[in-house]
């Protein structure tokens, strides 16, 4: 079974495409393309469950066309729709660590050295040059910037990022 802290998301299925079971996925992390991994995994009904990847294209530069293995037509590739995306944690690692995204993140509490426990990262916006954690603390949300500057280490047991945030940042 595939547990939560094993993988980490890099995107949703949008709808199927085609009559051959193909599904747009838009993404945010291309890892699928650059890793050794055949598979992808999703989540339906609460589950982590694999699927093979038969082949794939890229239609723009967040989105792909996914086959997988076993799902040939529209109605089986429908049920796929609005389902979140994620990659096994493992093989992003063992393609070094040129290969994560900040994306791997998702789900880790951070722990500032002068201000404790900052909250849980649930997002990472990277829409502009300057990557940002999302992180959320009690219905409260920061914006944090990801740089590697700012963290001191990354415990990946314990999923906690500890970090020296500069004077005012946080205000």
């Amino acid at each position: 079974m595939i547990r939560k802290e094993e993988v980490y998301k890099i995107g949703v299925i949008n709808k199927p495409h085609g009559v051959r079971g193909e599904v747009s996925f838009t993404f945010s992390d291309d890892i699928f393309d650059r890793a050794d991994c055949d598979y992808l995994v999703l989540l339906l009904d609460g589950i982590f469950v694999p699927f093979f990847i038969e082949e794939y294209r890229f239609k723009s530069s967040n989105v792909a066309l996914v086959k997988f293995e076993g799902v040939d037509t529209a109605e089986k590739a429908r049920m796929f729709t609005n389902v979140e995306v994620y990659f096994p944690i493992r093989y992003a690692e063992e393609d070094g660590d040129a290969a994560l995204s900040w994306n791997i993140f998702e789900g880790f509490k951070v722990i500032d050295k002068n201000h404790g426990f900052l909250g849980e990262i649930v997002g990472v916006d990277d829409s502009t040059i300057n990557v940002l954690f999302v992180i959320e603390k009690e219905g409260k949300e920061l914006l944090l910037p990801a740089h590697e500057e700012f963290i001191l280490d990354v415990d990946r047991e314990n999923k906690a990022v500890h970090v020296d945030v500069p004077d005012g940042l946080l205000d």
